[in-house]
């Protein structure tokens, strides 16, 4: 039977998606398995990486009995990124993992900006320094848990363990690797003066491999449970950000993807190096190259968290359509979208939201369109700076995501970055990008990028800017960009009374 197709596993936070794709980027089928996931304490975060394995197993077997296993040219994996787990040389988790979610880590984070300077550190692995980084949080495992520490054999993120268990290897990719904050995103190797700052042994370290090239063969083992065919490659893939850039398509300068799921996420490809305090730079799953990537927490959430606590039961058609009533600036309302902390550009993990401008005279469509002109203009500003930094215009933004699919969302975004906004029609881009490895690495194509281009769609739906929108945003950005400087200090005082 001929090998017609590949396989994209996207283990995200909350579920694995396993896809079969054509060469033409054709979607043929899928599985699919939830991931169950921890709060103990607040704050707190975890997940049994058994979990990641077995959602794996489901999905993948959901996938096979609808397509034979002997149609499989190669498979490859998309991760959540930043949760890690510590094992056993043998994969036995020593504790449970620390999903990207967890806020441990505070003083730490600060400690080892202290320590290696915080130019030093972004310099090296693209990253300003924030709580989400695993570094951090494996600092605090050594403060916290001195024996979980000693007793730790491997250190591995999610592509990594799902690589050990299907081929029995503890490697990861790069662009899996990199959100780490250990890793020398120029040399492609991990970084000895973070470890050494960190106090993190080099051994326990996971090999690495830049996406699209073999990892090893599937084992016996590993077939039995998942159905896939013993000796079938395992490519490496990349972390669920870079490979939703390269599945929407994002994978040359000027062409920015924007991904409005449960967090925002854009990005702009760069041939080059390149860090600022406004983004952090990421591996990108092609060749060569970076992402500078900007990220909001609160993307789908907070529009989720609003329907079911402000929205009165109105439906998301009923909540736009009242949004689509209310003027640009929202009748005088401004809304901080920090209900999960601020990433770029503020790096702040103790921000909070804040709604600002409310009157008797304000209604719920009015607070609901300053929620989605939140989301936009912080991703504005940010977006700004990296395309500063890259040295090319953005011609175009693709859309991705469940936000995607909010036609006043889409119309906002491009008003308030005066740039048109194309919305993909893919479900699964993440997926899709493992998927380009995959095709790559079973010769299907010369390099991911040429995957990529034959894989990705072209014909787009445009949203394009309305020329009067773009000069009232521009006025709004102004006082919008002025709010945070102005309430931050209020906000860390408030944060340290909710949390004596």
């Amino acid at each position: 039977m001929q090998q017609d197709l590949v396989i994209g596993i996207d283990s995200s936070t909350s579920a694995t998606k396993a896809t079969a794709w054509t060469k033409a980027g054709m979607l043929v089928a899928e599985g699919r398995q939830s991931i169950p996931i921890s709060n103990p304490n607040p704050g707190t975060f975890e997940q049994d990486p058994g979990d990641w394995w077995a959602s794996t197993v489901a999905a993948l077997k959901q996938l096979l009995e609808q397509v034979h296993p002997s149609r499989v040219a190669a498979v490859s994996i998309s991760n959540q990124r930043e949760t890690f787990g510590v094992f056993r040389d043998d994969g036995t988790p020593v504790r449970p993992a620390i999903v990207w979610l967890d806020e441990r880590g505070y003083d730490e984070a600060e400690r080892l900006a202290e320590q290696v300077g915080p130019e030093t550190l972004r310099g090296i692995c693209g990253k300003p320094i924030d709580v989400l980084l695993p570094i951090v949080r494996l600092i605090w495992l050594a403060k916290y848990e001195p024996d979980v520490f000693s007793a730790t054999e491997r250190y591995s993120d999610v592509h990594g363990y799902l690589a050990k268990r299907l081929t029995s290897a503890w490697v990861t990719s790069t662009a899996s690797a990199d959100p780490s904050g250990m890793l020398d995103c120029q040399a492609l190797d991990w970084s000895d003066t973070l470890l050494e700052a960190a106090g993190v042994p080099r051994a326990i370290m996971p090999g690495l491999a830049r996406p699209g090239t073999p990892i090893g063969e599937i084992t016996a083992e590993a077939a039995d449970a998942t159905g896939l065919l013993a000796g079938t490659m395992l490519i490496a893939g990349g972390g669920d950000g870079q490979c939703a850039a390269t599945g929407a398509g994002a994978t040359q300068p000027g062409v920015a993807y924007m991904n409005l799921g449960t967090a925002v996420v854009a990005g702009v490809y760069s041939p080059a190096y390149g860090h600022d305090q406004a983004f952090r730079t990421e591996t990108a799953v092609a060749d060569d190259g970076y992402i500078f990537e900007t990220v909001l927490k609160s993307g789908t959430f907070l529009i989720d968290w609003f329907q079911r606590e402000l929205g009165g039961g109105a439906s998301l058609e009923e909540l736009e359509v009242e949004a689509s009533a209310s003027p640009i600036g929202s009748g005088g309302i401004a809304l901080l979208p920090f209900w999960q902390g601020s990433m770029t550009p503020h790096w702040d993990a103790k921000a909070r939201g804040i709604i600002a401008g409310l009157s008797g005279s304000s209604k719920r469509g009015d607070v609901y369109r300053a929620l989605l002109e939140g989301l936009a203009l912080d991703q504005a500003y940010a977006l700004e700076v990296a395309v500063r930094e890259n040295g090319a215009d953005i011609d175009q933004i693709i859309a991705i995501g469940g936000g995607a699919a909010s036609p006043l969302l889409l119309q906002i975004v491009a008003d308030a970055t005066n740039i048109p906004v194309s919305r993909a029609d893919v479900a699964e881009a993440s997926a899709l990008g493992a998927a380009i490895c995959a095709a790559k690495g079973a010769g299907w194509f010369p390099t991911v990028i040429d995957a990529a281009r034959a894989m990705t769609q072209t014909d787009l739906t445009e949203t394009k800017p309305v020329a009067a929108n773009v000069a009232r945003y521009k006025e709004l950005r102004a006082i919008y960009d002025d709010l945070w400087p102005t309430l931050s200090t209020w906000n860390a005082r408030m944060w340290s009374f909710a949390n004596a």
